[in-house]
């Protein structure tokens, strides 16, 4: 995930790997390195709630070389100190977490810092204008990761691509299948956990179908 809008040599919208809410970060690995070998995807997002942060450092150290030495980006979730500490190229921030203006002291200017703006278009607009990197939009569609105490609606997708230039990213219960309305509305990427990990036939398979699905939906109707 380069900093910015998908440039002409990158598809128009991509792959944001967010991690399941508990693993092994040796039994992980493979699993991690196999999503990241069956197609395109420009980051990796370790979500590790109420974890010890000895627990967040050892994940870090174990996962962030699989995902840099392919050239994707490794982005820590709620904790900016230990995502500077531990080399990851960003850190995702939620309006209960550390304040964007902290995080970016605290990561510097070149790193990627993304910001959680729910369904809410007036947080979105403070997070770009205080410069987050992108802002994160959702939940689209039931989810059983995490409780979703808002639900947005494409159009806002629609309405910020539009607007802005700061990237967003659609998140909550995306799969293959119902993607295609986030991606021609605009999404420049698309966050995932469950249609990538919980895929029947494993992760590569589900990087797969996800990347598929969203060249059929920029491509538009057949015929």
């Amino acid at each position: 995930m380069a900093k910015g809008k998908p440039t002409q040599a990158e598809p128009a919208c991509r792959l944001y790997l967010v991690t399941p809410p508990a693993l092994e970060p040796a039994a992980f690995a493979p699993i991690l390195a196999e999503a990241l070998d069956a197609g395109d995807v420009a980051c990796v997002q370790l979500r590790l709630k109420d974890c010890p942060e000895d627990d967040i450092r050892r994940a870090c150290d174990v996962l962030r070389p699989v995902a840099q030495e392919r050239e994707v980006a490794f982005i820590l979730n709620d904790h900016p100190r230990l995502a500077r500490e531990t080399g990851c190229d960003g850190v995702h921030v939620g309006q209960t977490d550390t304040p964007y203006r902290d995080a970016r002291k605290i990561m510097g200017n070149d790193a990627i810092v993304g910001v959680t703006c729910h369904d809410s278009r007036h947080l979105a607009m403070i997070a770009g204008e205080e410069g987050a990197d992108y802002v994160a939009f959702g939940a689209f569609f039931p989810t059983a990761t995490k409780t979703a105490e808002y639900k947005a609606e494409p159009d806002l997708l629609s309405w910020w691509s539009e607007l802005m230039e700061v990237p967003c990213v659609a998140i909550g219960g995306i799969t293959a299948e119902n993607c295609a309305p986030l991606v021609t509305a605009g999404a420049d990427f698309l966050a995932v956990v469950n249609a990538v990990w919980g895929h029947p036939q494993g992760p590569g398979a589900g990087v797969r179908a996800l990347n598929a699905a969203i060249e059929a939906a920029l491509a538009g109707p057949a015929g």
